[in-house]
């Protein structure tokens, strides 16, 4: 039994998985109170699925990249799990998540290649290109953030999934419908993984830049 969150995207986002199949899952669209919202949607899931923590045999987080704030809360959340019920915590790229969602369901079959740019604020997007091959998702290289009107004219061409075309629809190609990463794809992908081998990464945020809050270079005076 795998329970699976994502939080680095505009959805909070749920789901539990049996090695076979999605047991429960749900998404709550809310890019401003992923704290608040996740929680009680992983009581929601686990509820619908009949089941208790103590019937988990290993978690799985989505590690971005995303935003920080939100991001952090997925992934401590995952990792407090796996430490308190003496799990294993198992973390994919948020990307690569919403890649497969793409692959299994968006009708790409055998072979396709498209983008997935997610929303990374500052009117830039976190985003990665992949192919389908024999059914299997390949990225091309590492993820990255780019302003959109930057990035390669024949990449920012390819069908793209995320929030990115959705914001930006004039830098982009042809949308396809897959907005936010679904924990049950989430779940999927690394089921796949764990059997037929890939990347499994640690529970550690995917940051691809700095923090927008920095630490003061200046000592204040506590002297009146």
């Amino acid at each position: 039994m795998l329970l699976a969150i994502d939080t680095a995207t505009s959805a909070v986002t749920a789901a539990v998985h049996d090695g076979t199949r999605t047991l429960a899952s749900e998404s709550v669209p809310d890019a401003r109170r992923h704290a608040e919202t996740l929680t009680p949607t992983i009581d929601s899931v686990m509820a619908h699925a009949g089941l208790t923590p103590q019937d988990l045999d290993a978690v799985a987080v989505g590690v971005g990249p995303g935003p920080f704030t939100g991001l952090r809360v997925g992934i401590v959340t995952a990792t407090t799990l796996g430490l308190a019920l003496g799990i294993p915590v198992h973390a994919v790229c948020s990307l690569d998540a919403i890649a497969h969602q793409i692959a299994t369901q968006a009708g790409y079959g055998e072979h396709g290649e498209f983008l997935v740019a997610t929303d990374a604020r500052r009117k830039e997007v976190y985003w990665a290109r992949y192919t389908v091959r024999s059914g299997a998702v390949v990225r091309h290289g590492e993820p990255a953030v780019s302003v959109p009107a930057e990035l390669d004219p024949a990449v920012r061409a390819l069908p793209a999934a995320g929030r990115g075309p959705l914001l930006y629809p004039a830098e982009f190609g042809p949308v396809v419908p897959v907005a936010d990463v679904d924990a049950g794809a989430l779940a999927g992908l690394v089921v796949h993984r764990l059997e037929h081998g890939g990347e499994l990464l640690p529970p550690t945020p995917l940051y691809l830049r700095q923090p927008d809050a920095q630490p003061s270079a200046r000592q204040k005076s506590v002297l009146p």
